[in-house]
């Protein structure tokens, strides 16, 4: 690590509007190392392979997926796509594509639950109909939403 390093990727990205002020401890810490991760990132831009439109829709899908979350990437990505023509329509598409990797968290919990639920009910530690625990009572709760048990 040099004491003044160039940061040619990072100074760009700072004068478009592309830097995340959340970045900058890093950058005061490793200048040089985030300079190069920078680099790797934003190298699709570069590249020419994929078209700009493409680029931001695949932004767009990365940071709206429940495993990414960050608001402050899909808005600035929408905002780059419908710049480029990229419609409403489009984008809502590429949405609803990311919500599909929600559905794992029932591909692995919903199988473990059955699981689950049948080595306690071939215990005898559930009710086999209502998959409760044994001597439990099953009420609404006052707001009208999901059931909820209470023991007895």
């Amino acid at each position: 690590m040099t004491d003044d390093p160039s940061t040619p990727v990072i100074d760009h990205m700072r004068s478009s509007g592309q830097w995340n002020p959340q970045w900058n401890g890093l950058a005061e810490m490793d200048p040089g190392w985030i300079e190069q991760y920078m680099t790797t990132a934003t190298q699709p831009w570069r590249s020419d392979v994929l078209s700009p439109k493409v680029i931001e829709l695949l932004c767009i899908a990365v940071d709206a997926a429940c495993t990414h979350m960050y608001a402050p990437g899909v808005r600035r990505h929408i905002r780059a796509a419908l710049e480029l023509g990229v419609s409403g329509e489009e984008i809502l598409e590429v949405l609803k594509l990311a919500t599909v990797v929600g559905i794992h968290s029932c591909n692995i919990g919903v199988p473990i639950l059955v699981e689950e639920l049948q080595e306690r009910a071939s215990a005898g530690s559930i009710d086999d109909r209502s998959n409760v625990p044994a001597g439990a009572k099953r009420d609404n709760n006052s707001a009208g939403s999901s059931p909820v048990t209470r023991a007895t």
